[in-house]
């Protein structure tokens, strides 16, 4: 699943590219999102990739100290961003903890909802850029960025990012896109892979509803694509996905 994803992105950033000069992407973490960046580090068409004109955005992050081995940059630096020619500036991280924000995890998500909205130009009709991918896990629970069920970050609807406190995954403080930022994003791509990850997809398919299942509520302006392996779609109806899908 890694691999095919990999290619799909590679191949999506080269259009974009193509018909724009630049490309935006939305970064997530986790085994799904970490394996997905190794395999495009191990991809022989990523040389085909602009790298100097791309832009990275994450969907959320561990408020953890720079450098942290839990934080989502540090783990994508070590899987893909450190082995590629990235214009430092057009890599977007979070504020981290023992940064210009110290500890106040609301300043620190305003800062980056602010670099956010300096990045959308007047086509995006949005505060956030129109990202061509944004990319998100789901969580065995339905979560998806730091968006978990029942959990006051599921139900903003004005801000594009917030301060996560309590959340129910340690660490309790994290920085999160919210729905109106994700829903900006012409794709989005729901990452899951593993048993494990089975019962959330069935759910999240069922239209619950997103405070409940919040990974149903994450769609694109023109494309929503939910790219499983086997096991994580083993409890969907048969047919539901094509037959020869791995």
């Amino acid at each position: 699943m890694a691999e095919a994803a990999a290619a799909r992105l590679i191949t999506k950033i080269v259009d974009a590219q193509s018909a724009r000069g630049s490309a935006s992407i939305v970064l997530t973490g986790g085994r799904n999102g970490n394996g997905l960046l190794a395999a495009l580090a191990g991809s022989p068409a990523r040389d085909a990739v602009d790298w100097a004109h791309l832009d990275l955005w994450w969907g959320d992050e561990r408020f953890l100290p720079e450098g942290d081995a839990e934080r989502n940059l540090t783990q994508a630096r070590e899987a893909l961003l450190d082995a590629v020619p990235l214009d430092p500036a057009r890599v977007h991280a979070m504020p981290a903890s023992d940064g210009a924000y110290g500890s106040d995890v609301e300043a620190a998500a305003a800062a980056y909802a602010t670099e956010l909205a300096a990045a959308a130009g007047p086509e995006d009709h949005a505060r956030v850029p129109a990202f061509d991918v944004l990319m998100l896990g789901v969580g065995p629970d339905t979560h998806v960025a730091s968006l978990f069920p029942e959990h006051p970050a599921a139900r903003e609807s004005v801000l594009t990012v917030v301060g996560v406190h309590g959340s129910p995954k340690p660490p309790p403080l994290r920085i999160s896109l919210t729905f109106p930022a994700i829903r900006a994003a012409r794709e989005v791509w729901l990452l899951a892979g593993g048993e494990d990850k089975a019962g959330a997809v069935a759910l999240a398919l069922s239209s619950p509803g997103e405070v409940q299942a919040p990974a149903s509520g994450a769609y694109g302006r023109s494309r929503t694509l939910w790219l499983l392996d086997r096991a994580a779609a083993s409890k969907l109806p048969a047919d539901l996905y094509p037959a020869a899908s791995s």
